[in-house]
């Protein structure tokens, strides 16, 4: 069981950056924001919380507006703006609502529409995401990884080449490499500065091909974060996804990862150790998702030279999800106090 020290003298705080996208990098952000500017019962301190997102999505509410409007998909965006709010109740609420019915609105939900709205008023989709971020107080700052029109595509083992993210998302056993449409984007200014000033750069949770690997498919931004002397953590899955990840373990997860970011190497992996309750493992088997990294699947001490840190990470419901305030600890445990020190002293 890890156990949590974060009795440390850190008078300015931790430069965090967390990579990722779908509610894996929402849950991760709603955890840390709580240490952003200090926290209550913790000496751990952040002193700048980032988000660099995925903007590859093509389904649901946000694949209508990236096609309508040609605008990069605006719902990952939306749930870590949310995620990332000092309100957490009515602009929050607000900002998740989805209209209802077989209309143009339907399916639509208001954060989307109004980061669109926004983006066609500035002309600007990185500034009406920094906007709609003050509108909501939020206590972070929320990145598109790229601002090209950016698509994910995969080869499969056969040859066959599968495109969109929707796509993509059904055939993740048989992908032999991931590849983004088109192959020249490049990250914001921001993102890059970002990278450069970060202590501590976190990848995951969220599903593999679909959220992960596309930011860090994004010109040189493997190769940024490989250069970072920030603490790197990966944070595995709870649970397999089925047409994406079925039957990976977290080593798998990580090895992957690896083949597309050859240089990046991580510090520490963070996986649970608490197992879901019998219902909810009959529940998720009829849909084929398995719990990743329990019952002796992950006995090593080491993957691909990270070390291995098991905890509770597991939320409370019907639903399997990390709980928010057990993986920002986890986190900030991972952060070495010489890191620290070397923090506050900036």
């Amino acid at each position: 069981m890890l156990k949590l020290d974060l009795n440390i003298d850190d008078r300015k705080g931790l430069n965090i950056v967390a990579v990722g996208g779908g509610t894996g990098l929402a849950t991760l952000l709603s955890g840390l924001k709580a240490y952003v500017g200090g926290h209550p019962d913790s000496a751990a301190t952040i002193r700048d919380l980032s988000a660099i997102v995925a903007v590859t999505d093509d389904g649901g509410s946000s694949g209508r507006l990236r096609d309508e409007l040609q605008m990069p998909p605006p719902g990952d965006i939306r749930n870590c703006m949310v995620a990332l709010s000092e309100d957490s109740h009515l602009l929050s609420r607000l900002f998740q609502y989805r209209f209802e019915g077989d209309g143009d609105l339907g399916g639509h939900s208001f954060g989307n529409l109004f980061l669109a709205a926004l983006s066609e008023v500035t002309g600007d989709f990185a500034e009406a995401v920094r906007l709609s971020s003050e509108i909501l107080a939020s206590k972070g700052h929320i990145f598109p990884a790229t601002m090209a029109d950016v698509r994910v595509a995969a080869r499969l083992v056969n040859g066959e080449v599968v495109r969109g993210e929707t796509n993509v998302s059904r055939v993740g056993p048989r992908i032999e490499r991931l590849f983004l449409e088109p192959d020249d984007c490049s990250p914001l200014p921001q993102v890059i500065e970002a990278i450069n000033r970060a202590d501590v750069i976190t990848i995951g949770p969220g599903s593999l091909y679909t959220s992960l690997l596309p930011p860090l498919l994004v010109n040189s931004v493997a190769d940024l974060m490989a250069g970072s002397p920030a603490v790197k953590i990966f944070i595995c899955n709870l649970m397999t996804q089925p047409g994406e990840t079925e039957g990976m373990s977290a080593r798998r997860h990580l090895e992957i990862v690896r083949g597309y970011a050859k240089d990046l190497n991580f510090d520490y992996v963070l996986v649970n150790d608490r197992p879901i309750s019998p219902l909810q493992q009959e529940r998720y088997m009829q849909d084929g998702a398995e719990q990743i990294g329990v019952h002796g699947s992950l006995d090593s001490v080491n993957i691909e030279g990270a070390k291995v840190v098991h905890c509770d990470l597991l939320d409370t419901g019907e639903k399997v999800r990390h709980d928010p305030a057990k993986l920002a600890r986890a986190v900030l445990s991972c952060v070495p106090e010489r890191k620290m020190t070397e923090s506050a002293a900036d």
